[in-house]
């Protein structure tokens, strides 16, 4: 499970204007009818493609928790991909992206200053470009250290520096010890 990763897909979820089937055998179905056949689910899914068969007919119920947890990501990943992609291209280019993040924040300052690294409790909004840097980032496959380094030059830019009026110096912002983080568009 990848914290930042999971916490920007949970941002673009709540975008979503239906929810997605709840139940095993509704899911099935959609991603039969996603993926035009019941063989390309089961190779999927890890399953036999008679397995997917009976979901379908719902012949069978209840998956075992480690099908059901395969099967809800991969209908998430895939339910209503314009609606998704409309609210990414919209914290891209005006709305940007808050964060809400409870973690160990600060930058090399003397020791007693407000700026050294301690525990914070953040919400900010970040601008637009680094909306954009973020989805393409994750979009490309990066992990969640890139993604880090992206919010953690973000908070420095918007939270330390803000926009350029204090701190110019400031060249990196240390972001650890993350005990929450909450993305929202």
């Amino acid at each position: 499970m990848t914290l930042f990763g999971d916490g920007l897909e949970a941002a673009v979820h709540k975008a979503f204007t239906r929810p997605a089937p709840k139940s095993a055998g509704a899911q099935m179905r959609y991603l039969v009818k996603q993926l035009k056949g019941t063989k390309a689910v089961a190779q999927l899914l890890r399953v036999s493609q008679r397995t997917v068969e009976r979901y379908v007919k719902d012949q069978i119920k209840k998956p075992r928790p480690d099908l059901a947890a395969r099967l809800e990501r991969e209908v998430k990943k895939r339910w209503q991909p314009q609606i998704r992609a409309r609210a990414k291209e919209r914290a891209a280019t005006t709305g940007g992206v808050v964060i809400d993040t409870r973690a160990r924040i600060g930058y090399t300052a003397p020791i007693g200053t407000t700026d050294d690294a301690r525990l914070r409790h953040l919400t900010v909004a970040l601008p637009p470009q680094y909306a954009a840097r973020l989805f393409d980032a994750q979009e490309a496959g990066a992990g969640d250290q890139q993604l880090k380094e992206i919010t953690a030059e973000a908070l420095r830019e918007v939270y330390f520096q803000d926009g350029g009026r204090r701190a110019g110096s400031l060249e990196e912002v240390r972001f650890t010890d993350i005990e929450h983080l909450e993305f929202d568009l």
